[in-house]
C-alpha cells in the first residue's frame, strides 16, 4: 500500500492496483485503531470494486472490536445525512467513494460523528502510518457485532422534501436531470416521484461505476452537453446536473446556458434569507462580488471563506452561518449541520422558481454584473514562491489584501485570488473585472507574470 494514496481529506487511488481488498482490511483496521472506535457507520457507492472494498473494510473494522452499521448503496448526501440523524450515536463512518474521479479509481471519506471530516491534522497520518507499517495489528479479544439499516433511503428523501418546503402539485412542469450514472440515479426515483404532476425526463439514472456517457462532473461544461442539447429539445425550465456521489449538482437554464457556481450560490443564499433574514452566509474567495452584493442586498451578513468542505463545514459550525457555497457547485445547509445535498439544491431552485413565477434565466442573469475569467491552471516549479512574489509586485497598489486562502487582492475596477494546489505543483488564478476588456487585459498581465521564471 502507498502513502500518496491518502490524500487531505480522503483516501483515495486507482483499484485494485493502488487499493485493493487487502489494502481495504488494513485501513479499517487502522480506522478502528486510531480512534478506538465503537460504532461506526459504512456506506458505498456503485463502483465496480465498492462492495469488495466495503466488504473487507468491514471485516477489518469489526476485527478490532467496531460495531458496524451497514447502510449498504448510498450517496454521499444519504451517508452524511445518517450520521447527523444519529445525533452522536456514532463514533465515526467510512464511505466508500472516488466522487467523481475516474472509473478506475476509489477510495474512502472518512467522517467523525460530529459530521467533520477526518483529514491531515486529525488522524489520517495516524492511519496512513498503521496502515503502510509492516507492524502487526493484533485483532481485539472481542470481535465486533454488524447490523444493517435498509430504509435510509426513504427517510433521506422525506427529510430534503420537508426541509425544502415544497407541497403544491407540479403539474405542466418539466425538468431534465441527468445523473451521470452515478449515485443520484439512485435517489432521484423516489425524489422525483414526489414532484406530482410533473414530466421529469431521466439522463443517466442507471448505475454504472465505468461512467459510460460522460465523467459526472457538472463542474466541466464539456459534461453538460446532453442535458443541454435535452433542455433545449424538450423545453424543460431548468436541466440538473449530478457529480458521481451526489453531493454537487450544477444547473442550466431553460435556454440551456450553465449558471456558474458563484451565482448559484448567491440564488440560493437569497432564497434561504427569505425564511432566515439577517443570517450569516459563507462564501468562497473565488466567488464574484456579484455574491457578497446579492446577499447583503437580501438582508443578509456576507463573509468569505476558505475552499474545501473541510474549512466550510468547521467555520459553519463556529460560526452559526445558516448556508454557505462554492464555485465548485459544493452548496451547504445549516439544517444537514453544514453538509451537502445536491437533491436538497435542486429542491430548493424548484421552490425558487414557484416563488419568482419567471424563468430561471431572468433570475440568475441580473446577478452577472462583471465579467470572470473563470478559474485558470498554472504549473509552477514553487508555488508558494510565486504567490510570495505577486504580493510583493502587487500589495501597495491594491485597496484590499487577503491570505486567508492563497492571495486575493482587490482593486477600484477588479480583483483577483491566486491559490497553490493541495496536491498538484499547479497555481490557480481566479479574476473578475467590471468589464471584458478590464478582465481579459488584467488576465493577460498576471499569466505573464505567473509564467516568467523570475
Amino acid at each position: 500500500m502507498h502513502p500518496s494514496i491518502f490524500k487531505a481529506y480522503d483516501i483515495r487511488g486507482r483499484s485494485p492496483e493502488e487499493l485493493d481488498a487487502a489494502d481495504a482490511h488494513r485501513i479499517g483496521k487502522a480506522i478502528a485503531s486510531r480512534f478506538a472506535s465503537r460504532r461506526v457507520v459504512v456506506g458505498h457507492d456503485m463502483r465496480r470494486t465498492s462492495p469488495e472494498l466495503e466488504d473487507a473494510l468491514v471485516d477489518g473494522l469489526r476485527s478490532q472490536g467496531a460495531d458496524v452499521v451497514r447502510i449498504g448503496l448510498c450517496s454521499t448526501p444519504m451517508f452524511n445525512y445518517s450520521i447527523a440523524e444519529a445525533n452522536g450515536g456514532y463514533d465515526l463512518g467510512v464511505m466508500v467513494t472516488a466522487s467523481h474521479n475516474p472509473a478506475q479509481d476509489n477510495g474512502f471519506k472518512i467522517t467523525f460523528g460530529n459530521n467533520l471530516p477526518v483529514g491531515m491534522g486529525s488522524g489520517m497520518e495516524e492511519i496512513r502510518d498503521l496502515a503502510t507499517s509492516d507492524a502487526p495489528m493484533p485483532d481485539a479479544a472481542t470481535r465486533g457485532g454488524v447490523e444493517e439499516d435498509p430504509g435510509l433511503l426513504d427517510r433521506y428523501v422525506d427529510a430534503m422534501w420537508k426541509l425544502s418546503g415544497l407541497e403544491d402539485e407540479f403539474e405542466g412542469w418539466r425538468i431534465s436531470v441527468d445523473a451521470g450514472n452515478g449515485m443520484d440515479g439512485y435517489v432521484l426515483p423516489k425524489l422525483t416521484r414526489k414532484l406530482r404532476g410533473a414530466d421529469v425526463r431521466e439522463l443517466y439514472w442507471q448505475l454504472d461505476g465505468n461512467f459510460p456517457n460522460h465523467e459526472a462532473n457538472p463542474l466541466k461544461n464539456e459534461t453538460l452537453q446532453d442535458l443541454i442539447a435535452d433542455v433545449r429539445k424538450s423545453g424543460a425550465r431548468f436541466g440538473a446536473a449530478f457529480d458521481g456521489d451526489g453531493d454537487r449538482v450544477g444547473f442550466v437554464d431553460e435556454n440551456g446556458e450553465p449558471i456558474p457556481g458563484d451565482i448559484l450560490t448567491a440564488l440560493f443564499a437569497r432564497e434561504i434569507l427569505k425564511d432566515k433574514p439577517g443570517g450569516l452566509v459563507l462564501y468562497d474567495v473565488r466567488s464574484s462580488w456579484s455574491v457578497r452584493e446579492a446577499i447583503e442586498e437580501a438582508g443578509g451578513t456576507a463573509k468569505m471563506c476558505k475552499v474545501g468542505h473541510a474549512n466550510i463545514k468547521r467555520q459553519m459550525r463556529e460560526e452559526g452561518a445558516v448556508f454557505a457555497g462554492e464555485l465548485s457547485m459544493h452548496f451547504y445547509f445549516e439544517e444537514l449541520k453544514g453538509c451537502e445535498s445536491g437533491d436538497l439544491a435542486m429542491l430548493l431552485l424548484i421552490r425558487m422558481l414557484q416563488r419568482e413565477e419567471k424563468p430561471l434565466s431572468q433570475i440568475w442573469k441580473p446577478l452577472r454584473r462583471y465579467a470572470h475569467s473563470g478559474e485558470i491552471n498554472f504549473t509552477v516549479a514553487d508555488p508558494k514562491a510565486k504567490i510570495d512574489q505577486i504580493a510583493t509586485g502587487y500589495k501597495l497598489r491594491a485597496s484590499s489584501y487577503s491570505d486567508l486562502d492563497g492571495i486575493r487582492m482587490e482593486f477600484d475596477d477588479w480583483w483577483f485570488n491566486l491559490r497553490a494546489s493541495n496536491t498538484e505543483p499547479l497555481l490557480r488564478l481566479n479574476l473578475e473585472a467590471k468589464d471584458e476588456a478590464t478582465m481579459r487585459q488584467n488576465v493577460e498581465e498576471l499569466s505573464h507574470v505567473i509564467s516568467s521564471e523570475a
